[in-house]
């Protein structure tokens, strides 16, 4: 793959043939509001790889995904020895300047607990499989800090963010959980959901803990280069208070709407491609009324294409909101008749054992 067929971010490492040798290279690669990841790198970086596909969520073993995600309370970049299914009997609790980096093996977590990011920051999740998520009761857990502590009910998403910043969600496949896919809440900020693709859900995203959580005005979230459907309904995102830049994404198709928002959402939706369902809703939005106001409801499209008769309604006479990047995070955003090759590769990525990725 080469020139357009192949994103920013993929260009960044997956033209090295020995990625392998230089994994710590992918936190470079980052784009939009998670900024580079460098603060994951560096020469205090603990290398972990799991070895061990079972799971302790109060006492967890050495070799175990857990153990090196939540009790190893330095930089670790964790990596996997095979192919694994895991099946967590508790939400993984993250910590700080962690790396889960699936690349070259098929990891799949699934058909329970799924992942959570509480109070913690410079965080990477790559290359996962996730799927099937249930909820789950309040119970005891090893924290992000090492230490037992007691989390509450959770409904049944793939990954939850929880007051949490700097996070870099790529190549990740997500699918039918009983909830969500992804969750950003009670004020998280500098996200960046980049090359993923998400099928067979109703709720997709949710960007934004509830209507009464006024703190979500200061989120930030880059929407880059993900694959929506097929089967998807609603949520892609949906968005409360914060902002969200959404480029070069693929669209196919949806129930209920593609994007929609509550509590006065800024959104630039910026060369994506929508391509509505065959019978049904074609319009791409959904716009809830705060308080009898839709007047602060502000969604801007630029260079999108649309297809099969999709249409966007945009917000009347203001301005289109720029993200507002620093050197770190801007990138150029493609065309959008790139999309298709730009999104080919959403997903967990199936890579070879002896050359490129």
């Amino acid at each position: 793959m080469t020139g357009l067929s192949m994103n920013v971010i993929d260009k960044c490492w997956r033209t090295n043939s020995q990625w392998r040798r230089h994994r710590p290279q992918l936190a470079t690669c980052s784009v939009g509001y998670a900024g580079k990841m460098t603060n994951n790198i560096g020469k205090d970086l603990i290398h972990y790889k799991v070895t061990d596909p079972s799971d302790d969520p109060i006492n967890p073993k050495p070799g175990t995904l857990r153990y090196g995600a939540s009790m190893i309370q330095r930089k670790v970049w964790i990596t996997f020895q095979r192919d694994m299914h895991i099946k967590l009997l508790r939400p993984l609790l993250i910590s700080s300047f962690t790396t889960i980096d699936g690349r070259g093996v098929s990891v799949h977590i699934a058909r329970n607990a799924c992942l959570m990011i509480f109070k913690a920051t410079n965080i990477i999740i790559h290359g996962i499989r996730i799927h099937h998520c249930k909820p789950q009761a309040a119970g005891m857990v090893v924290g992000p800090e090492g230490k037992v502590i007691q989390v509450g009910q959770v409904d049944g998403d793939a990954i939850r963010l929880v007051t949490a910043s700097n996070v870099w969600i790529d190549h990740n496949t997500l699918y039918d959980c009983q909830d969500g896919l992804l969750d950003v809440t009670r004020g998280s900020t500098n996200v960046t959901v980049s090359n993923n693709w998400f099928r067979d859900q109703d709720k997709v995203m949710l960007l934004g803990h509830d209507d009464g959580y006024v703190r979500d005005k200061n989120m930030k979230v880059t929407v880059v280069y993900n694959h929506f459907g097929p089967n998807c309904n609603q949520r892609m995102p949906r968005i409360r208070h914060g902002y969200a830049h959404v480029a070069n994404n693929l669209y196919q198709g949806w129930v209920q709407y593609a994007i929609g928002g509550s509590m006065g959402p800024s959104l630039k939706s910026e060369a994506n491609l929508f391509i509505a369902p065959q019978s049904g809703s074609k319009e791409v939005t959904w716009r809830k009324e705060s308080n009898g106001n839709m007047g602060e409801w502000e969604f801007h499209s630029v260079r999108d294409v649309f297809e099969n008769g999709a249409c966007f309604t945009e917000t009347k006479g203001g301005r289109v909101p720029k993200p507002y990047y620093n050197r770190e995070q801007i990138f150029e955003v493609a065309d959008a008749k790139y999309v298709r090759a730009l999104t080919r590769s959403s997903g967990a990525l199936r890579c070879s054992k002896t050359s490129r990725c």
